[in-house]
C-alpha cells in the first residue's frame, strides 16, 4: 500500500542534484544518490537507460534526473527510478569540460611538441566513425575525388553510453597492428594515418569525445591522428590531443591526401623543367667543348719537336756506344799484356810456401796444454786453502745455529738456546751454560734453567 501510494502520487518527477556514490553493478544497473545542501535521495537507473547516457556519470556532476519515486522494502526507504538523466545545463557541462581539460593539459597531453607531422601520401587511412552515417560517405567521396586511397573503417558508436570505450578501443586497435603486416586472410593493414570523425551535434551528443579514455587513447597513438568531430564551431578534447584538427570530416579527408590531378600536373611540370635543364646543360657543355677545342694546337705540331729530339738522342747514343767500345778495347789491351802464365805460377809458388810455413807442430800444442794445466792446478790449491771446512781436519770446530747461521762471536752463542758443532767426522748439538743475551740476531728458543747441566742432543 505504501509503494502504490508513493508511485501514484509521484509518478513523474524531475530532480536536480549532485551525483554521489555512483556505482555500476555487474548487471549494468546504475546506483547513485542525488544530493543538495539539505537533502539526499537514493536512485537507480536500470541497464537500458544507463546504456543510453551520453556522458559518464561520476561523483560531483550536477544532473537533472527524470523518473518516478518508489519504495524499496529491503531497506525501508524510498528512491527514484531514473528513466532519463542529463547534465544540469550547458554551463555545468562546460565547467566539467574545463576541469577535465585543465587536468589533462597539466599532464602534457596537449603540448605542441607532441604533435607529429602527417604523412604526405598515406598508403592506408584508418577511419574511426559510425559505418552508417553521412560522415563516412563524405570522407570516401572526398578521398575518391582527390586521391583514391585504401581506407579501413573501424565501426564504432559516436554517441551514447559505451561510445567512448569503443572509440578508444578502435584507436588503440589501429596502433596495435604490426607495421607492414600481411593483408591476406582477413588481416588488417596498419594505417599510416587515423581519422576520428563525427558529424555535428549538441555538446551532449559530442560528449563521448571529451571523455578521458578517448583523449588518452588518441594521445598515446603511435599513428598520426586527425580529429574531425562536429562542425567548425564544435571543439572537443579529442581535438587538442590529436596531431591535427579538421573543422569537418570533409576537411579531414582534404588534409589526409593531396589532389592527384595537381600532383600529376606538378610532376609533369617538374619533368618538363628537368628535360629543359638537361638540354640547356648539354648545349652549354657542347659550346664550351668547341671553344676549348679550337684553342688546342694541332697534334702533329705537338709531336714534331719531340720527334726531332728523339732522332737527335738516337744519333748521340749510337756515337756514344762506338766510343765506349773503343775505350774498353784499349783498356783490355793494356791490362791483357800483364796477364802472363809465368807471373801466375810465381804467385802460386809463394802462396804454397807461406802455407807450408804455417803448418801446426805438436810441440807447440803440448806447451800450450802444459801451461793451462799448471794454471788449473794453482786454482785448485787456492780453492783448497779457502775451503772453510779444511781446518776441521786440523781439530777446529765450525759453530752454527740450528737454522744453519754461522756463529762468529761469544755474545751470539750465549743468546742461543742451542747450537750445532761441526767436526771433521760429524756434527753435534749443544746448549750454552751462560745466560742468553736479549739482542741475539737469531731466532731464540727456550733455554734451560740456570742450574741445569749441559745436555747433548
Amino acid at each position: 500500500m505504501l509503494k502504490r501510494t508513493v508511485e501514484e502520487r509521484f509518478g513523474f518527477v524531475r530532480v536536480r542534484g549532485e551525483l554521489s556514490g555512483v556505482k555500476r553493478a555487474a548487471s549494468g544497473h546504475l546506483y547513485l544518490s542525488l544530493k543538495d545542501a539539505n537533502a539526499r535521495l537514493d536512485g537507480v537507473m536500470w541497464r537500458g537507460g544507463a546504456q543510453r547516457l551520453g556522458f559518464l556519470p561520476e561523483d560531483g556532476v550536477e544532473v537533472i534526473a527524470t523518473g518516478k519515486l518508489t519504495t524499496y522494502p529491503g531497506r525501508s526507504n524510498y528512491q527514484i527510478v531514473i528513466d532519463r538523466m542529463e547534465i544540469a545545463g550547458e554551463g555545468a557541462l562546460l565547467a566539467l569540460l574545463e576541469k577535465t581539460k585543465a587536468r589533462l593539459a597539466a599532464e602534457g597531453l596537449f603540448d605542441a611538441d607532441r604533435k607529429r607531422p602527417l604523412p604526405y601520401l598515406p598508403r592506408v587511412i584508418g577511419v574511426v566513425t559510425s559505418p552508417t552515417g553521412a560522415v563516412i560517405r563524405d570522407i570516401l567521396h572526398r578521398l575518391r575525388d582527390r586521391f583514391p586511397s585504401h581506407v579501413v573503417v573501424w565501426p564504432v558508436l559516436v554517441q551514447g553510453q559505451g561510445a567512448a570505450a569503443q572509440i578508444a578501443a578502435a584507436v588503440r586497435g589501429f596502433s596495435a597492428l604490426e607495421p607492414g603486416g600481411p593483408e591476406s586472410k582477413g588481416n588488417l593493414p596498419r594505417p599510416d594515418l587515423i581519422i576520428v570523425a563525427r558529424g555535428g551535434g549538441s555538446i551532449e551528443d559530442l560528449w563521448c569525445f571529451n571523455e578521458e579514455e578517448v583523449v588518452r587513447a588518441i594521445a598515446a597513438s603511435t599513428i598520426p591522428v586527425i580529429s574531425a568531430v562536429g562542425h567548425e564551431t564544435d571543439t572537443t578534447l579529442a581535438d587538442f590531443a590529436a596531431d591535427r584538427r579538421a573543422p569537418t570530416p570533409t576537411a579531414a579527408a582534404e588534409m589526409a591526401v593531396p589532389v592527384r590531378g595537381e600532383l600529376s600536373a606538378t610532376l609533369a611540370d617538374l619533368s618538363a623543367r628537368q628535360q629543359r635543364s638537361m638540354v640547356r646543360l648539354l648545349a652549354l657543355a657542347r659550346e664550351r667543348l668547341d671553344q676549348r677545342a679550337r684553342r688546342l694546337p694541332e697534334p702533329l705540331n705537338l709531336l714534331q719537336g719531340q720527334a726531332q729530339r728523339l732522332d737527335d738522342l738516337g744519333d748521340r747514343l749510337r756515337r756514344a756506344l762506338v766510343h765506349r767500345t773503343a775505350l774498353a778495347a784499349a783498356a783490355l789491351g793494356r791490362h791483357g799484356a800483364a796477364l802472363r802464365p809465368a807471373l801466375l805460377e810465381a804467385r802460386l809458388r809463394r802462396e804454397r810456401e807461406r802455407l807450408a810455413a804455417q803448418r801446426l807442430r805438436p810441440e807447440a800444442l803440448l806447451q800450450r796444454i802444459a801451461a793451462l794445466r799448471g794454471r788449473v792446478d794453482s786454482l785448485d790449491r787456492l780453492r783448497l786453502s779457502l775451503d772453510p771446512r779444511a781446518p776441521l781436519q786440523r781439530g777446529y770446530v765450525l759453530v752454527t745455529s740450528l737454522e744453519g747461521e754461522l756463529v762468529r762471536t761469544r755474545a751470539t752463542a750465549a743468546a742461543l738456546g742451542a747450537m750445532t758443532l761441526e767436526f771433521a767426522d760429524g756434527s753435534m748439538a749443544v746448549a750454552p751454560l751462560e745466560p742468553r743475551s736479549p739482542r741475539s740476531p737469531f731466532k731464540l728458543r727456550p733455554s734451560a734453567p740456570a742450574d741445569a747441566q749441559p745436555k747433548l742432543l
